[in-house]
């Protein structure tokens, strides 16, 4: 989510990586890029457990990993077609309820707020007012995560953390836009979400760099220990398992993506025959075969 306490100039290359743990929780990495007038903070509301506790998130330190983004990237093909816990900061930076704990992660002051309710306990400068939460009541029983950003503007390392979350059986992506201090139905996007989930990996076929035509996601050429530094992710990222990445582009509605990843029987694998070549051209390819069976 691209959501701001104070009104920023602008807001590009947003990247989002998510994975479900064995756990029952979720993680998150975050990158963008920002431009701000005046101090701010990048709230990231998120489906924590309802009456969840100040420990339902564990904020990941990925300072010495800033080119976490590039290296998820490389391991996606070229279209084939043309068209660790941080330690406590003794800092209070801007939060000033001793309750509610800071964390020094890498060059961000980071909080998890429980509740709605819980922002009376930070800085207002770095809250968004709740007349404007009103217009999204889905978020009135989730836990936050606020960041706050030292720089006016920037491409800061990526913000990471694991939460406990309340859909275990989907990714969730924090996508929702608020940049003026309003909620706008549709929004411009310039994202790329990363993610990667063990039932994905069963349902894909060759890497072909087109996205498939029921998910809308294009998988790496190989498993990601082969394109990232599993050991500097500090457990985010799994080794083992592929990444699919969904791309967001223009303006789209104002909201945040989940993406399921059981796999519907009723269609097939994306990458097979029937998903890559366009219908023009499956109609005489089915008749040949049928005809061949024929003369056979």
């Amino acid at each position: 989510m691209c959501c701001f306490s104070g009104p920023v100039r602008s807001v590009s290359l947003t990247r989002i990586f998510g994975r479900p743990s064995h756990r029952g929780s979720q993680f998150i990495a975050y990158q963008m890029k920002y431009d701000s007038d005046a101090k701010n903070a990048m709230i990231l509301p998120l489906p924590t457990p309802r009456q969840g506790s100040e420990d339902a998130v564990r904020f990941v330190d990925l300072s010495k990993y800033d080119s976490f983004f590039k290296d998820l990237n490389r391991g996606f093909p070229i279209p084939k077609v043309l068209n660790a816990i941080a330690p406590p900061s003794p800092s209070r930076a801007g939060f000033i309820d001793s309750r509610l704990v800071v964390h020094r992660v890498g060059s961000f002051d980071a909080s998890f707020v429980p509740s709605m309710d819980d922002f009376d306990r930070l800085d207002p400068r770095f809250t968004i007012p709740k007349d404007v939460w009103s217009k999204l009541p889905e978020y009135k029983d989730w836990g936050f995560a606020v960041f706050q950003l030292h720089e006016l503007s920037g491409e800061p390392h990526p913000m990471a953390f694991e939460f406990k979350t309340r859909m275990p059986d989907k990714v969730f992506f924090p996508t929702v836009h608020i940049h003026d201090g309003q909620v706008h139905a549709t929004e411009y996007f310039d994202h790329a979400l990363y993610l990667q989930h063990p039932e994905l990996d069963a349902d894909v076929g060759a890497a072909t760099g087109i996205p498939d035509p029921r998910r809308r996601l294009i998988r790496s050429t190989d498993i990601a220990s082969t394109f990232v530094d599993v050991e500097k992710a500090k457990g985010i990222v799994d080794g083992n398992l592929l990444v699919h990445k969904k791309l967001l582009k223009g303006n789209l509605a104002n909201k945040d993506v989940w993406i399921a990843a059981k796999s519907d029987s009723s269609t097939k694998k994306y990458g097979s025959l029937k998903t890559l070549l366009p219908l023009g051209i499956l109609a005489p390819v089915t008749w040949i075969i049928r005809r061949r069976q024929l003369l056979q």
